[in-house]
């Protein structure tokens, strides 16, 4: 991971560190930023990068791990797999998804967001994060 990949936190948000590396690495990992086969920082390493502790980055590893995005090694560290796109959705997940999409576009409107800069603003986000 050099410049290009590199992600920020923000330590006084309410959003967990662990889930904003997690999220900032997924996004890089959609977009084919992080290819197949690239090594991931050390957790030590990554952790001192973004001041916080070292199991805050080892959650965030796991995490993508049972997603299926990276080979945890012991002694040999994180590892981007290859991953295509699930052939089938959990129906579950995708509810899961949606209720938290809808949330977070509800805190968005009672902000005083319009409804077209919400839609063109979700446009754009999709767009960003196609490989």
């Amino acid at each position: 991971m050099n410049r290009r990949t590199a992600i920020q936190i923000d330590l006084d948000s309410v959003v967990p560190a662990y889930r904003q590396i997690t999220d900032a690495l997924r996004v890089l990992l959609v977009r084919g930023t992080i290819a197949p086969g690239e090594k991931l920082p050390p957790v030590r390493r990554l952790a001192i990068q973004l001041g916080v502790h070292f199991n805050t980055v080892s959650e965030a590893y796991r995490q993508l791990a049972e997603e299926g995005w990276l080979d945890l090694r012991q002694g040999r560290g994180a590892t981007v797999i290859e991953r295509g796109l699930p052939l089938r959705s959990d129906p579950k997940k995708l509810c899961d998804l949606r209720t938290q999409l809808r949330n977070l576009v509800a805190q968005m409107r009672s902000a005083g967001a319009p409804a077209k800069w919400i839609a063109a603003e979700l446009w754009r986000l999709l767009e960003d994060v196609r490989p």
